[in-house]
């Protein structure tokens, strides 16, 4: 499995974040669904080794990110809710500055990532500053960026929040593209809804704890509702409309 998560349970100070998580994910595109709050991006957190539990098992690729952080964090790409571009460099530089820091010529890292310019329409734009470009375009090239390693493991942290329809349309079904055509596991957070197609593996989260996994249409199935938004509202008895 390329993400294995083992009794996860997180706090800050007396709050508890994260309650007993278990799952497992394989390659393909996965979807953490859950409101505001739930626990995505602490979640994220501590698979990308910003935050530790001390009394959980998390393992990416294989590698245990107690005994093996730096091996196995070097098989992950990551795109962050909050952006972490430099808006004074150009789009090629942001590239290239990354690419450094996993140890890749200028030529190999771009050549790793031609198509995927290409299909996010940033390839005319490699010379332009990153100030100038729109929040749709930074987003993609956050994408870019956390592809040039060629990952084995992709996290997105609610990667469409913010960004008109077209953006959302665009990056969405590119990722699902990706997941498909290079075998990578794939995990999406997210707080939409719409997001979530009908054959998606699924974790929806709720107030630190897993409600459901599974594939999101044989879930409406077993609870006897009809699409995701009722699905959610039954197992969280929450009325929240996401």
């Amino acid at each position: 499995m390329s993400i294995t998560v083992k009794n996860l349970s997180y706090s800050y100070g007396r709050k508890d974040v994260l309650k007993d998580l278990n799952f497992s994910l394989g390659a393909g595109f996965n979807i953490l669904l859950g409101p505001n709050g739930a626990g995505k991006s602490t979640l994220f957190s501590l698979l990308t080794g910003l935050s530790e539990s001390s009394h959980s098992s998390i393992k990416l690729c294989e590698l245990s990110m107690k005994e093996q952080k730096r091996k196995a964090l070097a098989k992950v790409g990551v795109v962050f809710q909050q952006s972490t571009l430099d808006l004074d460099l150009s789009v090629k530089q942001n590239l290239l500055y990354h690419a450094s820091l996993h140890g890749l010529s200028s030529m190999e890292a771009l050549h790793n990532i031609e198509d995927i310019l290409v299909r996010l329409r940033l390839s005319e734009r490699l010379n332009e500053r990153v100030r100038s470009l729109n929040g749709g375009h930074r987003r993609r090239l956050e994408i870019a960026r956390a592809l040039m390693h060629k990952p084995e493991v992709l996290l997105l942290d609610e990667p469409t929040v913010g960004l008109d329809s077209d953006s959302r349309i665009l990056i969405i079904e590119h990722i699902r593209q990706l997941a498909d055509e290079r075998g990578i596991c794939i995990l999406w957070a997210t707080h939409l809804m719409d997001e979530v197609a009908k054959d998606d593996a699924l974790i929806l989260l709720d107030k630190g704890q897993i409600r459901a996994v599974g594939r999101s249409e044989q879930l409406c199935e077993q609870n006897g509702v009809s699409d995701v938004f009722q699905l959610y509202h039954k197992l969280t008895k929450n009325p929240e409309i996401m």
